[in-house]
C-alpha cells in the first residue's frame, strides 16, 4: 500500500511541473485541429467520390 501512495504522491507532483496552456491557446489549437480535420475529411469525399464516379463508369461497359 505504501509503494501506491508514494506513487500517486509523485503522480500529484509531476502534474503540478507541467505548464498548462491558457484558455486562448487552448481555443486556437482546438479551432486549428478542427479545422484541418475538417479539411482532410472533405478531401478524402472528395477523393472517394470521383473514385465511386469513376468505378461505376468502368463497371457500366
Amino acid at each position: 500500500m505504501q509503494k501506491i501512495a508514494q506513487y500517486l504522491k509523485e503522480v500529484v507532483q509531476e502534474v503540478n511541473k507541467v505548464s498548462w496552456p491558457d484558455k486562448e491557446t487552448t481555443i486556437n489549437k482546438t479551432l486549428v485541429v478542427i479545422t484541418a480535420t475538417a479539411s482532410v475529411a472533405a478531401y478524402l469525399g472528395g477523393l472517394d467520390l470521383v473514385f465511386q464516379k469513376i468505378m461505376a463508369w468502368l463497371l457500366e461497359k
